[in-house]
């Protein structure tokens, strides 16, 4: 998924969700979805829980979390 097509699902809203990444027209966090999945929930359980998304909206959060971890610098320490 592009950041365009990633912009277009995701949306940060101090009004919403205290300023938390959402999926656009819900109030359901980026975060909410990616603890779902790394809990082991695939994407048809992400889904029925929240049947109001689409799966583009499930790789949208995984479209934004790789570029939130790929902006971030790590310094390795010994």
């Amino acid at each position: 998924m592009n950041i365009i097509e990633m912009n277009e699902r995701i949306s940060i809203d101090p009004a919403v969700c205290h300023g938390k990444p959402c999926i656009k027209g819900t109030r359901i966090m980026v975060s909410n979805i990616l603890n779902l999945m790394s809990t082991g929930a695939d994407v048809k359980e992400v889904l029925e829980g929240y049947p109001e998304l689409a799966p583009e909206d499930v790789y949208a959060a995984f479209a934004y979390a790789e570029s939130v971890v790929n902006d971030e610098d790590v310094i390795l320490t010994a």
